[in-house]
């Protein structure tokens, strides 16, 4: 099956939209080949302020208009104590909350960007979208990260390149208890590596401690700039420090 007969078999949906390569990429199909179809951004101080940019620019580009949601991801207690299956509940939250506004708004079908490259036994969000009956082409289609950034790339979409990234939550160790303050410190951290230059990197919570990871390329100029970083991020970590092990890059 192809994404044309997919939409052909579906030609009107709603679309839980990132702003990422793989929902960027499912958008524009979309777009092309689907009747009609509505993009659903949830804003949560899960996501950096970027990524909401990047899935604005993205619609504008498209000429698809973008509906943003809001729900309070962090009133709920299995969320914010970041067990285990944290992913599972926020994922359960995130897409009950689209499905129910798309229904009002006249959709019946919810698709999401998972891709055949995801592993469903490594993401208990997965199951989530199983329970919620939310429909996932590019892994139905079997394309691969690899192919999708391809594809996207002969598309002309600035999200081909894009490196992934995952929610703020991950870069808090399970147990740790989420809050919107730590979060938003996190965030301000990578907003000024991004300004630095850095690309594919994290900034780590251990509680009041920052471990920033870089990938190979960047390792020699983050190890030169130690001293800088850690003045640079005083303000928001008690303590800055580079972790030694070089952090895979996501292209």
């Amino acid at each position: 099956m192809t994404l044309q007969d997919f939409f052909k078999a579906n030609p009107r949906a709603a679309l839980a939209f990132s702003g990422g390569v793989d929902s960027a990429y499912l958008l524009y199909a979309a777009v092309r080949w689907a009747e009609r179809v509505q993009p659903y951004y949830v804003k949560t101080p899960f996501q950096p302020d970027f990524e909401y940019r990047d899935a604005l620019r993205l619609c504008n580009d498209l000429g698809v208009e973008m509906r943003v949601l809001r729900p309070d991801v962090l009133a709920h207690d299995a969320v914010r104590r970041n067990g285990p299956d944290r992913c599972y509940h926020c994922k359960r939250c995130i897409m009950s909350t689209i499905k129910a506004v798309a229904r009002a708004d006249g959709y019946d079908l919810l698709l999401d960007g998972s891709n055949l490259s995801d592993d469903a036994g490594d993401r208990p969000g997965m199951r989530a979208l199983e329970e919620l009956a939310v429909a996932s082409p590019l892994r139905l289609c079997g394309l691969t990260k690899g192919e999708i950034r391809r594809l996207s790339k002969d598309a002309g979409l600035f999200t081909c390149n894009k490196p992934a990234y995952a929610c703020l939550a991950t870069r808090v160790r399970t147990g740790e208890m989420l809050t919107a303050e730590k979060l938003g410190r996190i965030e301000s951290a990578e907003t000024e590596l991004m300004a630095l230059g850095y690309r594919d990197f994290r900034v780590r919570c251990r509680g009041d401690e920052a471990l920033l990871q870089f990938t190979a390329a960047d390792m020699a100029r983050a190890a030169a700039q130690e001293e800088d970083l850690r003045a640079r991020l005083s303000d928001r970590f008690a303590a800055v420090r580079i972790d030694t092990e070089e952090r895979k890059g996501s292209l």
